[in-house]
């Protein structure tokens, strides 16, 4: 059996780019989920308005659809998350769906330049809205 390998593209559409960051959008409509994917990249989310998402870890001793999804965004307008990745590895893969019956958008900005951290750090978020992983 072959390992599998993951986008490491956090959104569907790339806005801009340069050797210190790259930005993206990720829009999904009514109850649209995208595919696992994997951050290796220090990186900022930023709800411009307001939104519910669930995520799912990856997991590989399960089928995809059974595992928890057990990660929550629900954004007011505002709502931003940052992430420390850390330089040792990426995230584990995830994937996300938009829980609404509208499309929702949010921006991703990764930090291109190495970590200043070995490890990957908890979630931070401003307070507009509920985060949990």
């Amino acid at each position: 059996m072959s390992e599998r390998s993951f986008t490491s593209d956090p959104g569907d559409t790339l806005l801009f780019e340069n050797h210190r960051v790259r930005v993206w959008t990720m829009t999904l409509g009514p109850h649209e989920e995208v595919d696992f994917h994997q951050h290796h990249h220090d990186h900022v989310v930023i709800w411009p308005w307001s939104g519910e998402a669930q995520g799912q870890q990856y997991i590989a001793t399960q089928e995809e659809g059974d595992a928890e999804w057990g990660i929550v965004q629900n954004a007011q307008a505002g709502f931003v998350l940052y992430k420390t990745v850390g330089s040792e590895h990426p995230l584990t893969p995830h994937r996300i769906r938009n829980l609404r019956d509208e499309t929702v958008t949010h921006y991703i900005v990764e930090l291109l330049e190495t970590s200043p951290s070995p490890t990957e750090e908890p979630w931070q978020f401003n307070g507009r809205g509920e985060f949990r992983a």
